[in-house]
């Protein structure tokens, strides 16, 4: 039994254009699972600060767009989320 060069050549060439696919598509997840943990510890942190100061009248407006500040921009976001809704 004899296998065709071709096959093998065209065997090869999938598995590494499979290998390419798969290198494009990874750094995107990799990014966005990153994004969706620094949110949830963004969160995490705000609700602590809001039971934490609830006493004194600091809180925090817990929404997607206020816990992706926080979680991105650390304290800092925290710091200018405070401001901003004072502010508003």
């Amino acid at each position: 039994m004899k296998i065709d060069p071709a096959i093998i050549f065209a065997g090869l060439m999938t598995l590494f254009v499979l290998y390419i696919i798969c290198r494009i598509f990874i750094k995107p997840i990799k990014w966005l699972l990153r994004l969706i943990l620094n949110c949830a510890v963004g969160c995490a942190a705000m609700l602590l600060i809001n039971h934490i100061a609830a006493p004194i009248g600091i809180n925090f407006a817990i929404n997607p767009l206020t816990a992706m500040i926080s979680g991105i921009l650390g304290a800092p976001g925290m710091v200018m989320t405070l401001v901003l809704q004072s502010i508003l």
